[in-house]
């Protein structure tokens, strides 16, 4: 019945000469450029579709100067030519169990073409041969739906179509119960995982497995912070934060979400058998570029199974330098002359996902030199550095933080970062290692740095003692940063600007964007995040006010007088900069009450 359905049209493929014709007739191709290139006798045998070639050559734009033809621009002429839609495959926002379901992978495969979009009454197909329509019929037959072509980038068309109906194959594999190997253990304190070895996902491997590979591939490509893994009663939700939001990405069947969660134990050696009580683990995996990306693992029994969080910590940005991670020129050289101090305490506050471990991590990172001796003590270690001397707290042997700073004395440490200052006996040790000659990092959970004070006096330590040991306080947030590639000059309301900027006046011309959205940022409008940063250096007017009376309204109105810059007015400078907007800073700074 199929083999007598004849094609809508008799269609054809597409010709790298004919497109490279089209190109210079509609003034996007130097004649020159095309001439030269036609001249060597090109193969149209080779399995290279016309436009990746056409893009490898970066030829200019004639029409958009300054542009070149990248596989993008191609694609949007092609569509265009064509008179079809564009559109750009958004892994995090297709069904993959839907589309999957719509064709075979081999019929897929045979004509190049794969489903985005599955509704009521219609399929919407991507393809990347706008002229070849021989399977249009036969699959409109075949699924009676209305069919919906559209032009996508034939590499992302490639990589999708056996990604997409890799990780379906061995999904319902799995969910048919044919995983049964059993997975090897680890001996190791952390797990290597080679991600990404064979080139891509094949459907004869163990299935759990490849679906892992999969996953952590997934949300390395998608820059995710976090992977939520959450059981429900008939199907897991796998979420990524991405950008500090949760998206949600996929639905699993719950006996594989089980053994997804197990797999990934297993790796981060951690007890697959008990799952009443939450457990920390570790996973470095080795991307195929040969990439090293670190995960820490923690489960939570909830009333349907085990949620797993993964949180992954990228050592790329560990080498970017402070104004990348959103410091100011004064921020920086503030900074950098409390960290180059001989001796005290510097601590960074704020809530957990601020960035106060990236800060920290890039600060040692710098200061780990040959000549210096850095350590820490950590609950977990968040990423290991080679660099550094790293112990993590064993509470149930009875090393804390306070046991591991009275260790770290003893190894003769030149800088020693604490994470976290939580009860007196540790914040006594930290302030002892401070008086002995060391430089002391760590951090602390308080809304702003003026709070940091009166903190430490209520965990017991005495205003004396803060005097002579704090270098200085930090407080920082993450707020998300507009997409470049679409943000669009906007207004701001007036009222709400003077309320974020009361009462001071912003020097400088305020240049204000809003958010739009495309492609590359996923029609959100915002890509990245930047931190905003608000620095107490103690001064010795500022060590006047720490009394033991004194609290942190006191300490803030010195801080201010003493050139600090609160957290509100950081993120008006770069609303103002054009960075991001005055809802994204509203949401992270602390409330006018508080501040």
């Amino acid at each position: 019945m199929q083999s007598q359905i004849k094609p809508i049209t008799p269609g054809h493929h597409l010709s790298l000469h004919q497109v490279v014709k089209d190109l210079v007739a509609d003034g996007r191709l130097a004649k020159d450029a095309a001439d030269q290139f036609l001249i060597p006798a090109r193969s149209s045998k080779l399995d290279i579709h016309p436009l990746v070639m056409l893009a490898q050559q970066e030829w200019p734009d004639q029409q958009h100067p300054g542009n070149t033809l990248n596989l993008e621009a191609l694609t949007q002429w092609l569509a265009k030519k064509a008179g079809l839609p564009y559109f750009r495959i958004d892994p995090l926002k297709v069904d993959v169990t839907a589309v999957t379901a719509v064709t075979s992978h081999a019929y897929a495969s045979r004509y190049k073409i794969l489903p985005v979009k599955v509704e009521a009454n219609r399929v919407v197909i991507a393809t990347a041969e706008p002229y070849a329509r021989e399977w249009e019929g036969e699959l409109a037959h075949i699924t009676g739906l209305q069919i919906e072509r559209v032009i996508t980038n034939p590499v992302d068309l490639a990589r999708f179509l056996d990604e997409f109906y890799s990780v379906s194959h061995s999904i319902r594999r799995a969910t048919s119960g044919k995983e049964d190997q059993a997975i090897p253990g680890i001996s190791n304190f952390e797990q290597l995982v080679e991600l990404g070895k064979s080139g891509r996902l094949d459907a004869n491997d163990q299935d759990i497995v490849q679906i892992v590979d999969w996953l952590l591939q997934y949300a390395f490509d998608q820059r995710a912070s976090d992977i939520h893994m959450e059981p429900r009663r008939e199907k897991g939700n796998i979420r990524f934060r991405i950008d500090g939001v949760l998206q949600h990405v996929y639905d699993m069947p719950a006996p594989v979400m089980t053994a997804v969660t197990s797999r990934i134990k297993v790796l981060g050696r951690m007890d697959v058998v008990e799952k009443r009580r939450p457990q920390d683990g570790r996973i470095k995996t080795k991307m195929h570029t040969g990439d090293e990306i670190e995960l820490r693992l923690s489960t939570m029994p909830t009333a349907f199974g085990e949620k797993l969080v993964l949180r992954i910590f990228n050592p790329e940005v560990l080498v970017k330098d402070f104004a990348a991670l959103g410091f100011g020129e004064k921020d920086i050289a503030g900074w950098n002359q409390m960290v180059t101090q001989p001796h005290g305490i510097i601590l960074v506050t704020g809530p957990t996902g601020s960035g106060k471990t990236t800060t920290l991590y890039s600060t040692l990172k710098q200061l780990a030199k040959p000549e210096v001796n850095v350590c820490t003590v950590e609950d977990p270690i968040e990423m290991v550095v080679s660099n550094f001397n790293q112990m993590q707290v064993q509470h149930n042997i009875g090393v804390d933080f306070a046991a591991g700073i009275r260790t770290l004395l003893r190894q003769d440490p030149d800088i020693i970062m604490v994470g976290e200052i939580r009860d007196r006996e540790t914040a006594e040790m930290a302030i002892q290692a401070a008086l002995t000659g060391h430089l002391v990092l760590s951090t602390l959970h308080t809304n702003d740095s003026a709070s940091a004070i009166p903190r430490l006096r209520e965990i017991g330590i005495p205003a004396y003692l803060i005097n002579a040991t704090l270098l200085g306080v930090m407080a920082q947030r993450l707020t998300r940063t507009l997409c470049p590639h679409c943000k669009q000059p906007g207004e701001v309301d007036a009222d709400v600007w003077a309320a974020l900027t009361s009462p001071w006046k912003l020097s400088g011309e305020a240049r204000f964007y809003q958010p739009v959205g495309c492609d590359e940022c996923r029609n959100t409008g915002y890509l990245g995040r930047s931190g905003l940063y608000e620095m107490l250096k103690m001064t010795p007017t500022l060590r006047e006010k720490i009394q033991p009376d004194s609290d942190a309204v006191a300490i803030r109105k010195a801080g201010i007088n003493e050139g600090m810059t609160q957290l509100r007015i950081a993120g008006a400078k770069k609303i103002a900069m054009g960075l991001t907007t005055v809802e994204e800073v509203l949401k992270v700074v602390p409330p006018d009450s508080e501040i």
